[in-house]
């Protein structure tokens, strides 16, 4: 019960962000842009103290943790890859291209209009 509480008090404070966001319209964007920070920045500490929240921010951990242990592509290998993508999308294109052109014209030979 008290992380739901917890949880409506947090989109208060996103809501309240957003409200002042709108109220300091004639503010500076600076001061616009803090308002709305300020709000998301406590609703995220509010949610911190929840289990969901403690959840999430564990799941998060984690995901860097993997994203970390990952073996990206060299540099070699992903310039290589690019190349392969576009020369296939511009292959493709001219097929198409050409596809859509025959057809065009059989389509005109047939109503006459040559």
């Amino acid at each position: 019960m008290a992380d739901k509480i917890k949880l409506v008090v947090a989109f208060m404070f996103v809501a309240a962000g957003i409200a002042a966001f709108y109220a300091l319209h004639e503010s500076a964007a600076v001061v616009k842009l803090a308002a709305i920070l300020f709000g998301f920045l406590l609703a995220a500490a509010v949610v911190w103290t929840t289990e969901p929240g403690k959840r999430l921010f564990a799941f998060g951990t984690e995901s860097v943790a993997e994203a970390k242990r990952v073996v990206w592509p060299s540099r070699k290998e992903t310039v290589q890859t690019t190349g392969v993508v576009l020369l296939f999308a511009v292959v493709m294109a001219l097929f198409l291209w050409a596809v859509d052109t025959s057809l065009l014209l059989v389509v005109n030979k047939l109503m006459g209009r040559e």
